[in-house]
């Protein structure tokens, strides 16, 4: 296989780069959209090689029958867990307010308070492979567990309530979920309307899943005691480059880094040599995989089968 790299983003206005290539490799931060697509299947290509475990920025449904799309459904996701895990110590601790200050000799405690994980309530919505981990993370803390999932996973001794009943019941949120059309908002104003006085919400899934203005204003509002967010709705043209010389044109996100009870950091919570490894292995394995089995990867997202990552033909043949 040759590879050839462009530091552009995959979108409609780049898509033309991909002319004279069998296969297309992307990331999160790419826009695979119907017309994209459309353009990639007239320049003869025939794959799309997600380097990440999400698609919510790929047209699966508009890709199926010209362009075949696969993904690397879980490249570490103990990383994730533990940077979700990292976010509310650092938060709930104010390790980072603590960190500037004796960088500057200021040794004051005022304002550094706390509180203890022991024993406060924590509501996971998605129990999947990352969520069940930072589920066995808490435990460990000794915290207490709910959880939501649309498909709870089975004798898992999770103790699974309705979203509303969560929303009401935690002290921290935690989202370890897929961004779809059923998830977008799922935390908006109606939800934070249910939510305890103080709670602390932790996004390291997607940034759509969350209402970022209703976000704001339940923080403004002092309902939302903190936010941790490796993630937001509009990190497509703001993550991954540097832009410490410019104004930041998302009024939005600037205010939300400006609160004192907010951490950003931008999409890194997969940033480990672990899983960087993972990526790199299993996403040279799908390319192959299919170029090299007539179609069939084991990693493949089709839209025929309803579950997108379920396969009906148990993955002995090509979908189309």
């Amino acid at each position: 296989m040759q590879f050839r790299f462009f530091e552009t983003k995959l979108n409609e206005d780049t898509v033309e780069l991909a002319k004279g290539s069998d296969a297309v490799c992307v990331f999160v931060n790419d826009s695979v959209t119907a017309v994209v697509i459309a353009k990639l299947y007239e320049y003869g290509v025939r794959m799309v090689a997600l380097r990440s475990s999400g698609y919510n920025n790929v047209d699966v449904q508009a890709a199926f029958g010209k362009v075949h799309v696969v993904h690397v459904p879980a490249y570490s996701p103990y990383a994730v867990a533990e940077h979700a895990i990292a976010l509310l110590l650092t938060s709930i601790r104010r390790i980072h307010k603590a960190y500037n200050r004796t960088r500057e000799f200021n040794f004051s405690l005022s304002g550094l308070t706390g509180f203890d994980l022991h024993g406060k309530t924590v509501g996971v919505i998605g129990t999947g492979k990352i969520g069940r981990i930072f589920i066995d993370i808490c435990r460990g803390f000794g915290m207490k567990l709910i959880a939501y999932d649309a498909f709870p996973a089975k004798d898992s001794g999770i103790e699974y309530v309705s979203l509303e009943d969560l929303f009401r019941k935690s002290d921290i949120i935690s989202l370890h979920c897929p961004l779809t059309d059923g998830t977008k908002h799922l935390i908006d104003e109606n939800a934070i309307r249910l939510m305890k006085k103080g709670v602390v919400i932790v996004n390291t899934s997607r940034g759509g899943l969350i209402d970022a203005e209703a976000l704001l204003n339940g923080i403004k509002e002092r309902k939302i005691g903190a936010a941790c967010l490796d993630v937001y709705e509009e990190e497509a043209d703001i993550f991954f480059e540097d832009r410490s010389g410019h104004i930041l044109n998302d009024e939005l996100l600037s205010r939300l880094i400006s609160m004192p009870n907010v951490i950003v950091t931008s999409h890194q919570a997969f940033l480990t040599e672990e899983a960087l490894n993972n990526i790199a292995e299993t996403t040279v394995n799908n390319i192959r995989s299919y170029f090299s089995k007539n179609g069939i990867c084991d990693n493949e997202l089709c839209y025929r089968c309803g579950n997108i990552e379920e396969c009906k033909k148990d993955r002995k043949e090509r979908c189309f």
